[in-house]
């Protein structure tokens, strides 16, 4: 039965029709494309077990890459946090807590912070079935810190400041600005490989995009994750957007 809505006219039905019909076709695309990864050999096998900052129980401490691999769970997924934000970025920063006292430079990027928002209500299901961990250049106290301002209880936050992990696995350019990045690595046995990162853009063209994603390891199917492009007023930081559970 064709679907029609009160008051459209024939012509913006014809045209809503045949723009159905494109979004089935990108669909289709979509999944054939997220197949085609599904299918791709493994990646490079991880040249170093990286050393990152966390927090246990409170206290800092180093974290091996090998050790945010729990049992049963083969696949990792590290986000690339923009801690600090790109040099050109001039959006506004938080404007209380601890982190509002950072040099602008020195803050966090708000396309990421958008992100990270959605991602810490998602990640206690994604668990269920991979590794999950957010990484950033900052040093750890700082991570944290955001982290409680924000109400991000979920995420595990690890910092790079003394490794080399954002600059081999693209979160960093060759001169020390930090970029988004999604890297998907697959432990089989001792050996661990990367697969293709995924780059997340700050400058979105529509208000909200959807990134298909392969789901890691294997999970079988593709991911859509809704990134909001960034309020130009720097509300993205309001005390009222912040995460309260």
């Amino acid at each position: 039965m064709p679907i029609t809505y009160p008051g459209e006219s024939a012509e913006y039905r014809a045209a809503r029709d045949k723009l159905l019909e494109q979004e089935i076709e990108l669909r289709r695309a979509m999944e054939a494309v997220a197949a085609a990864r599904r299918e791709l050999p493994p990646g490079g096998v991880v040249p170093d077990d990286y050393v990152f900052q966390g927090s246990a129980a409170g206290v800092q401490t180093g974290v091996r890459l090998s050790e945010l691999f729990a049992p049963g769970k083969d696949s990792l997924v590290i986000y690339s946090f923009m801690f600090p934000r790109d040099p050109g970025d001039e959006r506004p920063g938080p404007d209380t807590g601890e982190t509002a006292l950072l040099p602008l430079a020195e803050g966090p990027c708000p396309s990421c912070v958008a992100m990270l928002d959605q991602l810490d209500g998602a990640a206690e299901h994604a668990m269920q079935r991979i590794n999950l961990a957010v990484v950033a250049k900052s040093p750890l106290p700082r991570i944290i810190t955001f982290a409680e301002e924000r109400g991000w209880r979920r995420l595990r936050l690890l910092s790079s400041a003394a490794n080399t992990y954002n600059r081999d696995y693209h979160g960093e350019t060759a001169q020390g600005s930090q970029r988004p990045m999604l890297n998907v690595f697959h432990r089989d046995g001792g050996t661990i490989a990367g697969s293709p990162p995924r780059r997340h853009h700050r400058a979105a063209l529509e208000p909200v995009r959807l990134h298909p994603r392969r789901a890691p390891g294997r999970l079988g199917g593709a991911v859509g994750v809704l990134i909001p492009a960034p309020p130009t007023d720097g509300a993205i930081f309001s005390p009222s957007r912040r995460r309260r559970t």
